[in-house]
């Protein structure tokens, strides 16, 4: 949804000037809309969301024309809108609009999952902060002063909280919203079809009753809540959830959410979990049947856990918060990537339900590879809070876990929350071992993996719900010039949960330093399918003379640097690195040339 198309809304966009405050609503329909629907919280549906959306804006007609917040005009329409959409109230039982017989939902894509994700951990005063800042152009403190006018009690954290996911994102906008997200272009399903059977054939039952005898059916209908006609209960069509046997990861040879049996407090509450499921099939139906993973109470609120095999939904009932839904890609889950899942985040950290398999559990800070881990409480499953999350584009708190020698023996495995449901799972490949064959990621648990990863960890390609698993590859190591230390070269790549990735070179400076980014790229990049790489790097001796540093991967047997003094076109030395002197100011040029003949150019 690119609304860039639109009109730019501005404050000097007076009802005066469009002519009538209708018409400031009719010009700017669809960007208050999509305001609206990305300010509302998702605890309805995409169906309600949708309907409500509008309803927001409909209802802003009658005070357009007024002056608020300093302005009449468009400025007037926005903080109505916003107020509305703000304010809780249950949009199922406005008079407006009205949908009959069908469902609306907005066009689901991909693109929707880390925007899903990313704002339902955040509540609607800062989701009306993103949204003024991505859509209309808002600076914080501009958008601050709206949320204020719009009578939110902490305008300026608010602004923040949006700002950050935006910046996140690529901004400082980000008009490109993903289709899911325009509420103006919606798709059509048939509603629930078997209840409207149930109440079309009650209501031919209450015909019949009412021939055979209208006294008793008139005195029935007075005796409710004041209304002329008492609808019965809407009886659910989701179909209940699965639940695995306690013992079925003991026996499997497929380990993963599917192995899982159902834990927790609540699991004897149908009513609660059949909220959840229904919520979900209203929201973005299942592939399958769901799979019940939790069901209990975790710190005041109730919270149910569904997986169908590709995705994970967690569903929460909070009193002060109301219900909240939120997806999360699960495709494919195994012992490592299917280990733990966020019950709860709040100020206090992130808590984890592990998987049954998991025998310890500790925490570590991945920027002190050589302090202890601490061990980490998990009664149930479900452990102690775990302070932080990721931040500036690294990864967040560390998981160690164990897991049970019945699954392997001596298994060690790191996670790390990027914000999602499900930690990332942190692995490390070694530099070659001069062999001619490629060595594959190991767990992240040895002495150098970890300080590899302190060093690296904030040269990450990315971070976000959608990642599955981040691998530092250390290709090369180099002798650097006039006894300087070890630079370590490495690749480090994003794995999603769809497939899809990117990759960073990124260079290992001694001593433990942190590492420096050179480059980034999607695609399939230092992954298993493209295992050869070059990369280049300007570095200053300590006595000042300049270098060109040179690293390529272990297939790669000619190097071919031009620079603005020199052109170089050798063979490969041993450990497939060079350093350039003086190699001039002006840009260069890398290639290397594979045994098969392959041209490589370093990752940009």
């Amino acid at each position: 949804m690119d609304l860039k198309t639109l009109p730019r809304p501005g404050v000097a966009a007076s009802g005066g000037q469009l002519g009538s405050a209708e018409a400031v609503l009719v010009r700017h329909y669809r960007r208050l809309v999509c305001l609206a629907y990305v300010t509302l919280p998702a605890d309805r549906g995409r169906h309600a969301r949708v309907v409500a959306a509008h309803a927001a804006v409909q209802r802003a007609l009658p005070v357009v024309g007024g002056r608020t917040a300093g302005e009449d005009g468009y400025p007037a329409a926005r903080v109505r809108v916003l107020r509305g959409a703000l304010r809780r109230r249950r949009w199922a039982s406005a008079g407006f609009p009205r949908v009959w017989g069908v469902r609306l939902f907005t066009p689901p894509g991909d693109a929707d999952a880390e925007l899903d994700a990313r704002l339902a951990e955040l509540p609607p005063p800062a989701r009306a902060g993103f949204a003024l800042q991505a859509l209309d152009g808002l600076d914080r403190a501009e958008a601050a002063e709206v949320l204020a006018w719009a009578g939110v009690e902490t305008p300026a954290e608010s602004a923040r909280a949006g700002a950050e996911l935006l910046l996140s994102l690529g901004g400082p906008r980000w008009s490109d919203l993903p289709p899911g997200y325009d509420a103006c272009t919606v798709h059509l399903q048939p509603g629930d079809l078997l209840r409207r059977r149930r109440l079309a054939a009650l209501a031919s039952a209450v015909a019949v009753a009412v021939t055979a005898s209208a006294l008793p059916v008139l005195l029935s209908s007075q005796a409710g809540s004041g209304s002329s006609a008492a609808a019965p209960p809407a009886a659910s069509t989701a179909a209940a959830p699965e639940r695995r046997a306690d013992d079925l990861w003991r026996h499997t040879a497929k380990l993963g959410l599917a192995a899982w049996p159902a834990r927790g407090d609540l699991l004897d509450d149908t009513a609660l979990i059949g909220r959840a499921t229904t919520a979900w099939q209203q929201a973005a139906p299942p592939a399958a049947v769901p799979q019940l993973l939790y069901a209990g109470r975790l710190d005041g609120a109730a919270v149910v856990l569904l997986t169908d095999g590709r995705s994970l939904a967690r569903y929460t009932d909070a009193p002060a918060a109301g219900p909240a839904l939120v997806l999360s890609p699960a495709g494919d889950s195994d012992v490592t990537a299917g280990a733990a899942v966020v019950l709860h985040r709040d100020d206090r950290g992130a808590r984890y339900l592990l998987a049954p398999w998991i025998a310890a559990a500790a925490t570590r800070r991945l920027d002190r590879p050589d302090e202890a881990e601490r061990p980490l409480p998990f009664p149930g499953g479900v452990t102690d809070p775990v302070p932080g999350t990721a931040a500036r584009g690294c990864p967040g708190p560390v998981l160690q876990l164990r897991s049970d020698p019945v699954v392997a023996e001596q298994h060690a495995f790191l996670l790390s929350d990027l914000g999602g449901l499900t930690p990332a799972h942190l692995t490390y490949t070694p530099p070659t071992d001069g062999s001619a064959q490629a060595r594959p990621p190991r767990e992240a648990v040895s002495a150098q993996a970890l300080r590899r990863w302190a060093a690296g960890a904030c040269a990450v390609p990315e971070v976000g719900p959608e990642v599955r698993q981040l691998n530092l590859w250390e290709f090369a190591d180099q002798k650097l010039p006039q006894n300087a230390g070890e630079l370590a070269w490495a690749c480090l790549r994003a794995d999603h949960w769809d497939g899809s990735g990117s990759a960073a070179a990124a260079v290992l400076p001694p001593n433990g330093g942190r590492a420096e980014r050179l480059a980034h790229a999607d695609g399939r990049a230092c992954s298993r399918y493209e295992q050869d790489t070059v990369a280049q790097y300007r570095w200053r001796a300590p006595n000042g003379t300049p270098y060109l540093l040179v690293a390529a991967s272990r297939r790669v047997t000619r190097l071919i640097v031009t620079t603005p003094s020199r052109k170089l076109d050798q063979p490969a030395p041993p450990g497939r690195t060079l350093a350039v002197e003086n190699p001039g100011s002006g840009p260069t040029a890398v290639e290397a040339v594979t045994a098969s003949g392959t041209r490589l150019r370093p990752v940009n």
